[in-house]
């Protein structure tokens, strides 16, 4: 590379220039425009601005020949390696940490240390505690050894930790308002839509105390659990969570936190999209006014008997963009007349009914769809369902106890008298057909409530999406590992699911980056995957395979870490950009 001066009639601008050769020929190419003479002038103030100019090509040069010199590493089969020293390191957190800094948390972690006035660093702390969460999620002491895998080296002491959970409980709230506001300048926020869910983890433990309490658990575990309530904006992202006691009705969980969306996130309208198990009365209400909206699942089998009846009668259906009436008696005949293309087309359409209904002063709209490929699923899991109560019935019926709405058990029928009426010496068990008419009289419909007058298939499609709230929870209980919880004190509890809200924050905006093609299998084993092993006096050695994951993951963050060698000033290059 050199410096180029191109003269004109106004100005002298300087450029730096590089020859390449093209099909055998000579050329040169702008590589960077430094500007005029008269603009470095000023900028430079007391400098040259050639010789300036001159003195940037030259590093220019420098860096690019660092760059391309072959490093010689020279071993010794009769020497020991050094007893205690690391030398594999993980490289996979640096992208967490470019979204960590994007977000501003560690100007969060600023603010909350200038107001209590510890010695410790909670940037380390909180950081390692996410990137832990995330690629090797396991308790707080194990993550503190862990986190020296990491090529940036922890700046605390374990027991610092516990100090600043403590710290971050207290600011929970402020941390989630300001990752919110920090967020808007990363990328808009899709605030149109909040999705809401509520979970619970559970602990072993036996007893309860504190938000510590015995409620239905998730996973049907005799342990005390806590509720977490979720808040998910319409792009998947998670917007804002409180930790509630384990025995408390979730239906209660929403508006205070939904009161503290509006007023520390400064939103005001929006729709809330909830399951029927949060569907109460109250909170449909309460999102009924101040331009808020709400859309939730309804139940078919719990309406009332008229509507009940309305719902599932065959008649008087609809297709969106279509004013005519359908019978879905008529569907299966259709299907059974249809090309193997048709038949593929009828099963997929979702017809829909809608009315109004008016309870108690309220009014809302109540939509009912019907979908032969929705019916169609709902009976292939029920059929495998039956499968396992009979293989029950004959194998190992005293497994047979009582069991929950949703449990395959369900199928069974106990009786202990003979068809004669006489006591029967066995329990007889058999399937209950009574109970699967029952269940079959309901296959293909669903039920959604709202109050809002937009056409059927847009309310539709945004119920759809409360799937990912489903996953986020998922991940979180799953990939994160975040229960069973072994912490005992409310305010470390509370931390610790602050931690684990982050990390699934920023572990979305990672798949966004990715543009969503990877699975979250693949992202979090793939960056578990990313280590270096560090050649001293030179930089690291990537020992990691190249993926279609690892090249995106570098598109996306605009930096390289799968070169033979990542030299030193290339490394401590990258680990600046990361913190910008």
């Amino acid at each position: 590379m050199r410096l180029q001066i191109v003269s004109s009639k106004n100005a002298a601008s300087l450029y730096v220039v590089k020859s390449i050769y093209e099909n055998g020929k000579r050329s040169s190419k702008v590589v960077e425009k430094l500007g005029t003479v008269a603009d470095l002038e000023k900028k430079l103030i007391d400098q040259d601005p050639i010789e300036w100019a001159k003195n940037y090509v030259e590093e220019l040069n420098k860096k690019e020949k660092e760059e391309k010199r072959e490093v010689l590493v020279k071993y010794s089969p009769s020497k020991l390696i050094d007893k205690g020293e690391p030398r594999l390191f993980n490289g996979g957190y640096l992208f967490l940490q470019k979204i960590y800094h994007d977000l501003g948390l560690h100007k969060i972690c600023m603010e909350i240390s200038q107001k209590y006035k510890f010695d410790f660093d909670l940037d380390s702390i909180l950081s390692r505690l996410i990137y832990g969460r995330i690629i090797f999620p396991s308790s707080k002491l194990a993550t503190y050894e862990l986190s020296k895998k990491f090529i940036e080296q922890p700046k605390y002491d374990l027991h610092q930790i516990y100090r600043a959970l403590e710290i971050l409980a207290k600011e929970t709230d402020f941390i989630q308002s300001s990752l919110y506001k920090n967020s808007l300048k990363v990328s808009k926020r899709n605030t149109g839509v909040l999705y809401y869910d509520c979970t619970n983890y559970f602990f072993e433990i036996e007893q309860g105390d504190g938000i510590k309490q015995y409620g239905p658990s998730k996973e049907h575990r005799p342990n005390p659990i806590v509720q977490m309530g979720l808040f998910m904006d319409g792009d998947g992202i998670p917007l804002a969570f409180s930790i509630n006691r384990g025995n408390m009705n979730e239906q209660l969980t929403l508006k205070p936190l939904e009161k503290k969306i509006v007023s520390d996130f400064e939103l005001s309208k929006f729709i809330v999209c909830t399951d029927a198990g949060l569907a109460s009365e109250a909170n449909r209400k309460f999102n009924d006014k101040d331009g808020r909206a709400f859309i939730t699942t309804q139940s078919i089998k719990k309406l009332k008997a008229h509507l009940k009846k309305w719902a599932l009668d065959p008649d008087g259906w609809k297709l969106p963009g279509s004013k005519k009436n359908y019978d879905i008696s008529e569907l299966d005949e259709m299907i059974d007349k249809a090309t193997p293309e048709d038949k593929a087309k009828i099963s997929a359409k979702v017809y829909f009914k809608e009315r109004w209904i008016k309870e108690n002063g309220f009014e809302q709209r109540l939509i009912v769809t019907y979908s032969i490929k929705y019916r169609d699923y709902q009976r292939k899991i029920r059929n495998s369902q039956i499968e396992r109560a009979q293989k029950t019935i004959d194998t190992n019926p005293t497994k047979i106890k009582k069991c929950n709405a949703n449990d395959y058990k369900r199928f069974i029928h106990k009786t202990s008298y003979t068809p004669d009426g006489e006591i029967a010496k066995k329990e007889i068990y058999s399937i209950d057909q009574a109970i699967i008419q029952k269940e079959e009289a309901f296959d293909g419909f669903y039920g959604v409530c709202t109050n809002l007058e937009d056409d059927v298939p847009e309310i539709i499609k945004v119920n759809h999406r409360r799937w990912e709230i489903e996953e986020c929870f998922r991940i979180m209980k799953s990939e994160f590992k975040a229960r069973p919880v072994f912490l005992k004190k409310d305010d470390r509890i509370e931390a610790h699911f602050s931690t684990c809200f982050i990390s699934l924050v920023i572990y979305r905006m990672l798949e966004k980056r990715l543009k969503e093609e990877f699975t979250c299998h693949e992202i979090i084993s793939e960056l578990r995957d990313m280590n270096f092993k560090e050649i001293k006096g030179e930089g690291y050695e990537p020992l990691y395979t190249r993926t279609d994951f690892t090249d995106a993951l570098h598109e996306a963050f605009d930096f390289r870490t799968d070169y033979q060698i990542v030299t030193k000033s290339k490394m401590k290059k990258i680990l600046k950009d990361t913190k910008k």
